[in-house]
């Protein structure tokens, strides 16, 4: 089979989906919508996939350029006449695809495409709608995705929902028995300090907790537009000291730094199924998270972590200090995390679902 995998630029999601791609028996053919301003996947594309050449892929998008973007992918899809291809974000690179008249489409979901694009204007919503109803399948990684995508038009009995997971022999729980001892509390966050992630809330929260407990740390990987007022409020209260900010990293190292930790947070204000979070539950963390539908179909209050209510700075401070006080609960907690981990977020299995998707397709359209 030929497949055109269309994406908006070139993240460790898109890594993922292509290693994956790049090992099965067809043929991929990678379409780069833009090349954003900052870089989050530092590996090369795998190996058997071809990137292509087109008039997108070299600049941020711009709605502009959409007549002639789409002209050119029209292009793109006739020289290489795909068996089926497969895009996402929905507003962007599905709309394009879908544009271009070709059929079978498997449209995905990015998550932030259908919790908040999709709420910019009418024109979002146009693109959305148009996109889901020419759409021949329809995948997300959540069902608060997949029942926003049929609420837009999309055919409920052409979706299938499957965490796109993460590799469970990458991501481990630390060695116990050789761990360093502390009698701190390091608290973890590595999600991007953009507003959708909430990490404003966590400093706000943070800052009561260390007033309280000397003994609590914050590690605090990753940058945004948000760094200067997080920097700020570190400052301004006097706990910058015992917050670390090392800034990006990067995949292979991700794991020493959740070993590091005793707690994750997530206070993200819109979420998928959180790749940062299956990676926290995958290394035994016990994970407290705001309590958005998609992280509720992760984490269950008291098993696997807390729950805190969305944007609230002070219940997210009185779980953190509740976690200290019952820190010999965390082992526990940890190990059902873990168990969380394996029953749910395995990659190589949960990708299997994405290739019987693609066999689907191909039988319906014959």
């Amino acid at each position: 089979m030929k497949l055109i995998y269309f994406s908006l630029d070139y993240t460790p999601h898109d890594h993922r989906f292509l290693s994956v791609l790049s090992e099965s028996e067809h043929r991929v053919y990678y379409v780069r919508l833009q090349r954003g301003a900052r870089q989050t996947e530092s590996r090369p594309v795998p190996e058997n996939i071809e990137t292509v050449p087109w008039a997108g892929g070299q600049k941020p998008f711009a709605w502009r350029d959409l007549p002639r973007l789409a002209l050119d992918f029209r292009r793109v899809v006739q020289k290489i006449r795909p068996d089926l291809i497969h895009a996402g974000p929905i507003q962007t690179c599905a709309f394009i695809a879908v544009l271009s008249g070709f059929r079978p489409i498997l449209t995905m979901s990015w998550g932030f495409d259908l919790m908040k694009d999709v709420q910019r204007g009418k024109g979002w919503k146009f693109a959305t709608r148009y996109t889901l109803q020419h759409s021949t399948f329809f995948t997300s990684d959540a069902q608060v995705t997949r029942e926003m995508a049929v609420r837009y038009g999309m055919n409920p009995a052409r979706t299938v929902v499957f965490p796109w997971g993460v590799d469970l022999t990458h991501f481990t729980p630390k060695n116990r028995t050789t761990a360093q001892p502390h009698n701190g509390m390091t608290l973890f966050c590595n999600r991007s300090w953009e507003p959708n992630y909430g990490v404003d809330v966590l400093a706000r929260a943070f800052v009561k907790v260390a007033q309280q407990r000397p003994d609590v740390a914050l590690l605090l990987p990753g940058g945004g537009s948000l760094g200067g007022q997080l920097r700020q409020i570190f400052i301004n209260s006097g706990v910058d000291a015992r917050v670390s900010m090392p800034g990006y990293i990067n995949n292979a190292d991700l794991p020493r730094f959740y070993q590091m930790a005793d707690l994750y947070i997530s206070p993200s204000h819109v979420d998928g199924s959180s790749v940062s979070l299956m990676e926290a539950l995958a290394c035994g963390l016990p994970c407290l998270v705001s309590d958005i539908p998609a992280n509720k179909e992760w984490v269950q209050d008291g098993y696997n972590g807390w729950l805190f209510p969305d944007g609230d700075a002070d219940a997210l401070a009185a779980k953190i200090l509740r976690a200290i006080e019952q820190r010999d609960t965390l082992p526990k907690i940890g190990q059902n995390a873990r168990v969380t981990a394996e029953e749910k977020a395995d990659w190589p299995k949960n990708v299997q679902t994405l290739m019987e998707t693609y066999r689907s397709m191909l039988e319906m359209t014959r």
